[in-house]
């Protein structure tokens, strides 16, 4: 059956109540790489039960619907969707525990012609369920390679932001562990791409591959770090293009321009000199 993007743009998603402790919260900190540096008391608050505190991009696996483009009745080719973009929006710190209720919908559908492939839009509101209040907004955008030719376009694709064309004005390199995509897989994504060597060999990899969110957990951390005095209330915005996979293991480099509030950045594999991470918009505050 083929993709219908009315059926798409017309999916009901429940409601997705999700509770996490502390114990979750430092689990995910753990998969991004934080307290690699037992002595880095900068990254002790994230994975210590002491004055804990949620890493922002936490919020990007509360409250997630899984994969449902793997549903028959989407129509979706769902083996060749990718992971093209993802956006945060931080209405207010996410707390180191806690229950959130993930409200998804389907925001856009572009189809980029015949054998071109398509985007789907979806975005999802995170509500802090004790509080009734609004915690954060993610947006992420798949690109359907196998479901081109429909010709519905629902509006015009976003514009790549534009990073300065100067040399970074700071960087930081942070390694990722030979099993950190074990680690990672464990805040909830099993695909075992990023697990089981035969699987990533069937997709074309030699072998497992890092989820992207958690290379973009990574980047998080580093401006953290870099524009942010690690202080987790001034992470506003966190907007990205996925470019390259990132093998376990390898060192991602952060690159970030400042503005005032707000920071361009990208991120590179240091291994194999490689963006991963493209046209990164920040805002801190």
């Amino acid at each position: 059956m083929p993709v219908n993007p009315d059926t798409l743009l017309n999916w009901k998603f429940e409601d997705l109540v999700q509770s996490y402790t502390a114990r979750d919260t430092m689990l995910y900190a753990l998969g991004v790489g934080a307290g690699a540096d037992p002595m880095d008391e900068g990254d002790l608050k994230f994975v210590y039960e002491e004055n804990l505190c949620a890493l922002p991009t936490y919020a990007v696996v509360l409250g997630y619907p899984g994969f449902w483009l793997k549903e028959q009745n989407t129509g979706a080719d769902w083996r060749k969707v990718l992971h093209g973009e993802q956006g945060l929006v931080l209405h207010r710190p996410l707390p180191a525990a806690g229950t959130m209720i993930g409200r998804t919908r389907v925001t856009g559908f572009i189809d980029k012609g015949e054998g071109k492939g398509a985007l789907l839009i979806t975005a999802r509101e995170i509500i802090n369920k004790d509080k009734d209040e609004l915690v954060a907004t993610v947006t992420s955008t798949s690109f359907l390679r196998g479901d081109g030719g429909t010709g519905v376009v629902t509006g015009p694709a976003a514009t790549p932001y534009a990073l300065p064309e100067r040399a970074p004005d700071a960087t930081l390199d942070l390694a990722t562990a030979p099993n950190a995509a074990l680690v990672y897989r464990l805040s909830g994504d099993f695909n075992p791409l990023h697990a089981d060597p035969k699987v990533a060999q069937g997709s074309g990899f030699p072998r497992p591959i890092l989820h992207g969110l958690c290379t973009y957990g990574v980047a998080g951390r580093a401006l953290l770090k870099l524009a942010c005095g690690n202080d987790t209330a001034k992470l506003k915005r966190m907007d990205v293009r996925f470019s390259a996979p990132v093998f376990p293991g390898e060192t991602i480099r952060t690159e970030i321009w400042r503005n005032g509030g707000t920071v361009s950045f990208r991120a590179k594999v240091v291994e194999r000199d490689i963006v991963v991470l493209n046209n990164g918009l920040a805002e801190v505050g």
